[in-house]
């Protein structure tokens, strides 16, 4: 398998812990987002991906998957050990709900897109955007924590790595980037180290990717 990403997309973040999880063997295709305009608006690349956002995960047999969370149910369908989401049903609602937290309702509007074009056609001062991100990331994580206490164990729900770990660990990533104060969020910040210390998560790390800082 081949995917195409960028070391600081959350999105791609995500899918490479899923593929570390699940130890399926992949190779890093670097689409950097920000050299010559950004790489995702080639030609080439929109052929992959007509959105022309990362990640794009080419499977063996060829074909083109976009979006981090159904490249991820599609991997959970081919290499169900171990289980992202699990089987049963109001278990895998819950997981669900916190994984849309993190990357249906914050990630989008925190992205780097989003961001250009508060600073760039809305001719956003850099504080304007710094306070954009701090008001949106502490309404989603205070939810979150609360959340976490219907649903946590040593991870998000319960004591089994699922989706939405994967999806909160990208997030905070973020936030740390932008200085954001995790001291409000106690169980988030818990959850996150014991998740940090796991392989699959360690070598997902944008900083340990090949085109980092590039």
């Amino acid at each position: 398998m081949k995917l195409y990403g960028y070391w600081r997309s959350s999105a791609s973040y995500r899918v490479r812990i899923a593929l570390n999880l699940k130890q399926i063997p992949y190779e890093t295709i670097p689409v950097h987002l920000l050299k010559a305009g950004g790489e995702q608006k080639t030609e080439a690349y929109q052929q992959l991906n007509p959105a022309r956002l990362v990640p794009t995960l080419v499977t063996d047999d060829g074909e083109h998957l976009n979006q981090s969370l159904a490249i991820i149910e599609y991997l959970d369908a081919i290499a169900p050990e171990p289980r992202l989401i699990p089987e049963d049903p109001l278990t895998a609602a819950r997981v669900r709900t916190l994984a849309l937290d993190m990357s249906a309702d914050l990630q989008p509007i925190t992205n780097l897109r989003i961001l250009q074009y508060l600073t760039g056609e809305l001719n956003q001062p850099d504080e304007t955007k710094l306070r954009w991100i701090q008001h949106w990331v502490a309404q989603a994580f205070q939810a979150f924590e609360q959340r976490l206490g219907q649903t946590a164990g040593r991870y998000c729900v319960g004591d089994q790595v699922t989706l939405a770990d994967i999806c909160l660990v990208p997030q905070v990533y973020n936030a740390q980037r932008f200085g954001i104060d995790l001291a409000p969020y106690p169980r988030i910040q818990q959850i996150v180290a014991a998740l940090n210390v796991l392989p699959a998560f360690v070598d997902a790390k944008p900083e340990a990717q090949i085109d980092a800082n590039s």
